[in-house]
Order: structure tokens, then C-alpha cells, then sequence
């Protein structure tokens, strides 16, 4: 499974790829620190999902969202992120979020979520 991470940290995208790099079947295939690097790595490598934070650099992550259903419906995307209150999951899952995890309490969730889809399964969470 192809992989991007975008978010704004560089210490958030190294302790995901570290935890990702367990699974030799999921592949980072590109980095993004801010809305317009997000875009363009999307449309040029083509992942299968994406991790993104709400918080960076240009336009917010649900407008990044939003852009990246646009371009591929099929794209999972995995909200991982500091805002975790009711009204950023709603708007998240209503922009097309696939996952929204808490970035302080749920950071493990990440790779079992994708090591689940890899393997063909689905992982449900409660939104």
C-alpha cells in the first residue's frame, strides 16, 4: 500500500514512518509539510492513502481533503490530528474522511488501520 504523510511536523512525519516501516507492505511514497506540497505529491504519485493533519501551512487539512476526494474518491484518508473536538470529526467524515484519530491518544491506531486494509479488511471505528 502507497502511502503519504502530511503534516506540517517533521518529528510527527519520522515517528510515522517509523511506525509504518514494521509493515514492509506499506510503502511511504511521499512526504507533505503544507497544503500545496499535499496536493501536488497527491496528483503525481497516486497513493492508496493518505495521513493528514487539519493544522498546516496554506489551507487548512479538511480543504486538503476535500481536494483529494475530488481528485480520487478511492484515496483513504486518515485524519490524524490535535483537533479533536466534535466539530472537526463531523466536518472531517462529512469532507469524506475515511479515519479520524486523536493525534495525542490514538497515534497506534494509524498503522493497524492500514495494515488491516492492506491485508483486505476493513477496520471500523465509531464516528
Amino acid at each position: 500500500m502507497n502511502i503519504i504523510i502530511v503534516d506540517d511536523s517533521v518529528l510527527v512525519r519520522a515517528r510515522l514512518e517509523r511506525l509504518l516501516a514494521e509493515n514492509p507492505k506499506l510503502k511511504i511514497i511521499g512526504h507533505a509539510g503544507n497544503s500545496d506540497e499535499a496536493l501536488r505529491i497527491v496528483q503525481e504519485r497516486k497513493p492508496e492513502a493518505v495521513i493528514l493533519d487539519i493544522s498546516m501551512p496554506g489551507e487548512n487539512g479538511i480543504e486538503v481533503l476535500k481536494k483529494i476526494k475530488n481528485i480520487n474518491k478511492k484515496i483513504v484518508v486518515i485524519i490524524l490530528t490535535n483537533y479533536t473536538g466534535k466539530q472537526f470529526k463531523a466536518l472531517c467524515y462529512k469532507a469524506g474522511a475515511d479515519y479520524f484519530f486523536d493525534k495525542s491518544l490514538e497515534f497506534q491506531l494509524v498503522p493497524d488501520v492500514l495494515g488491516e486494509l492492506q491485508r483486505g479488511h476493513l477496520y471500523y471505528v465509531v464516528k
